[in-house]
């Protein structure tokens, strides 16, 4: 099938079908944006300087606008491989409810609205930083890199990575150590955490022609950059404990998680494929299921952090 008729099936498909709120909300892919309103909100929060609740408030509404933003142009870009693949196929545009047209319209609208009104709301660099992570998920990752590189996970994980950085920017105007930093933790958990998934979730990303590193290097390549990620990314996690909102619970905690998360890696690493389909990839699931816990627990143990700082209690 062209992309002409596939786009004709699709737009035909969804005149006779009957869209409804859940529909277009499914467009702004809510359980990513989850996340990226969690660590904004973080990033917010363990600044140094103080903003009214209700602007901050209106900022996060922002921002988690504008990461739906991004999923609705990324789920219209990607709408002709979304309907070959079984874990899409249900997506509002594949699906027929929603046409490519209006997806992109909503996308574009959201984009501009939650742009506009950081700006207005906080500072031109909030603003700046919003709208470049919305450019760098939608044309930077999905129409370039996604279908170009093996790396495209890696790379394009800098987009839920901005977040941190943009709460930051909303409160204090500027970049700092500690919002880079808190960037970094984001970017290099990305490719483990993703490719944990990969090793034991049966993807249909080859028949898309989508180069996802299982697909195009196989899963010993895929094993041996779950370890190198996850080398790179224990000192920058543990490394965040010695700036201005890290501190000695953090460390802590830091450490126990990192070593954890590491060990796990490496024993992903070891795993024969034989081994590994005969146990269901039991340590695979395992690496994934904690990957998850781990940003959130090291994010959560900033605010801890920044509560105690509040409190007078910082050890140091």
């Amino acid at each position: 099938m062209t992309d002409a008729s596939l786009t004709e099936a699709m737009q035909s498909d969804a005149r006779t079908g009957e869209a409804g709120m859940g529909d277009y909300f499914a467009l702004l892919k809510p359980r990513v944006m989850s996340l990226v309103v969690f660590t904004a909100l973080v990033g917010l929060l363990v600044a140094p300087v103080g903003i009214h609740p209700f602007i901050g408030f209106f900022a996060i509404l922002c921002i988690a606008v504008g990461a739906g933003a991004s999923g609705a142009l990324n789920m219209w870009w990607d709408a002709d491989i979304d309907v070959l693949m079984k874990r899409t196929a249900k997506r509002p545009i594949p699906a027929g409810k929603v046409t490519p047209e209006e997806a992109l319209g909503l996308g574009l609208a959201l984009s501009g609205f939650s742009v506009v009104l950081l700006w207005l709301a906080t500072n031109a660099l909030a603003a700046g930083l919003l709208a470049f992570t919305i450019f760098f998920y939608a044309v930077i990752y999905s129409m370039w890199l996604k279908r170009s590189t093996p790396q495209n996970i890696v790379i394009g994980g800098a987009a839920g990575a901005f977040p941190p950085m943009i709460g930051w920017a909303v409160a204090t105007g500027g970049v700092s150590v500690e919002s880079a930093l808190m960037f970094a933790l984001i970017f290099m958990w990305t490719p483990p955490h993703f490719w944990a998934l990969a090793l034991f979730v049966k993807t249909d990303y080859g028949d898309a022609g989508v180069p996802m590193l299982t697909e195009s290097h196989g899963r010993r390549v895929t094993r041996n950059h779950v370890l190198g990620y996850t080398i790179f990314l224990v000192p920058v996690a543990v490394g965040i404990a010695f700036t201005s909102i890290g501190g000695a619970f953090y460390l802590a905690l830091s450490i126990v998680l990192n070593v954890r998360f590491l060990w796990g890696a490496w024993q992903v690493w070891k795993r024969d494929e034989t081994i590994a389909e005969t146990d269901g990839y039991a340590t695979e699931k395992w690496l994934f299921r904690i990957s998850l816990s781990y940003l959130f627990l090291h994010f959560g143990a900033l605010l801890v952090e920044a509560l105690l700082r509040s409190l007078g209690w910082a050890i140091w």
